[in-house]
């Protein structure tokens, strides 16, 4: 979700990925019940092996692993019947391989036993996914910490894109995280970031966009502000704040009120202001811009568990503060 993604809890496949070097192939048969017939068969596998999460049960569909009355079967939607017999060999996969812990530092900016608030640098993926099975603060935060391995996800309760930098909160028990999603549902942690855009800024100071964000039916790559009543979406509003401009670039202050996928980035575009070094979202790259000009600088929230007023700032990244004095712009942390 937006600059700040929410996520869902891992399965157990998941969470015990780290172990998949040590693990052997074993095959599972089950029998479909009545409460599964007529179910997809992935679904009905998700309830007749509860251990597994249903994405890795996925995972082994399409790569042959599973047998259906004694013939292969790839199509997760493929519909069982009562009394149907599946074989399903369990096999590691790229995914239940990625849980694994990694030895590298990390910028914490603030650590007791219930959470962490590190400060992401640009570059670092949160989250194992195609194309970034290690190497990832998932992998860093097992690395550090034996009990990650016990909360779903090592505590990840939020994401920041591959390339935006800045504050993020990382749970360090169950009953943190569980306390941090019901937080930031209800809208009480505050993010704001500082954006630099192309454009020269014209109007008042203070803008609020108030617009939907769903998949850009156009390219299935990007999100875009879309109409609600033709493309499915949600309702998505940014604040932004004018710090400083000139005729080329603006910077501004991004307050989100909700967290869609590339929130900030949509709506900057959507008002012709699209992020320096934003390729994606029509933003050229130049000066020492090579990644979006995105930098979530503060985060404030009530501890989880103490429920301490907590609040954190994160100074600028080199190249941002690079491209500042590119084009002469000044800035004050708001």
């Amino acid at each position: 979700m937006g600059e700040a993604s929410w996520l869902e809890d891992a399965g157990p496949a998941e969470t015990g990925g780290s172990q998949a070097d040590e693990f052997e192939a074993e095959l599972r048969e089950v029998v479909v019940g009545a409460e599964q017939h007529a179910q997809r068969l992935d679904k009905a596998l998700a309830e007749l092996v509860p251990e597994f999460s249903r994405s890795y049960l996925q995972q082994l569909l399409l790569q042959g692993c599973v047998r259906l009355n004694g013939r292969e079967v790839q199509k997760p939607a493929s519909r069982v019947k009562a009394g149907d017999r599946i074989a399903v060999e369990m096999r590691p996969t790229q995914q239940s391989q990625a849980f694994r812990p990694e030895q590298w530092p990390l910028d914490v900016v603030y650590e007791d036993e219930h959470i962490l608030v590190i400060h992401k640098p640009a570059g670092l993926v949160v989250h194992p996914a195609p194309g970034n099975w290690s190497g990832t603060l998932l992998n860093a935060l097992l690395g550090r910490d034996a009990q990650a391995m016990q909360v779903p996800r090592a505590g990840i309760v939020h994401r920041l894109d591959k390339d935006t930098s800045g504050l993020m909160v990382v749970a360090r028990s169950r009953s943190a995280m569980d306390a941090l999603v019901r937080m930031i549902a209800a809208r009480e942690v505050s993010r704001q970031y500082v954006a630099l855009g192309w454009g020269g800024w014209t109007g008042a100071a203070h803008r609020s966009v108030h617009a939907p964000i769903g998949r850009d039916p156009r390219n299935r790559l990007r999100m875009a502000v879309v109409d609600l009543a033709q493309h499915p979406g949600k309702e998505a509003r940014t604040d932004f704040d004018l710090i400083d401009a000139n005729e080329e670039v603006c910077l501004v202050r991004c307050t989100l009120h909700t967290g869609r996928t590339h929130q900030i980035r949509v709506h900057m575009a959507s008002i012709r202001h699209p992020l320096v070094a934003d390729a994606l979202y029509g933003g050229a790259m130049a000066g020492p811009m090579h990644r979006q000009a995105l930098h979530a600088f503060r985060l404030a929230f009530v501890h989880p568990v103490t429920g301490a007023p907590l609040e954190f700032h994160a100074p600028l990244p080199e190249d941002m503060t690079q491209a500042l004095d590119f084009w002469g712009l000044r800035y004050n942390r708001p």
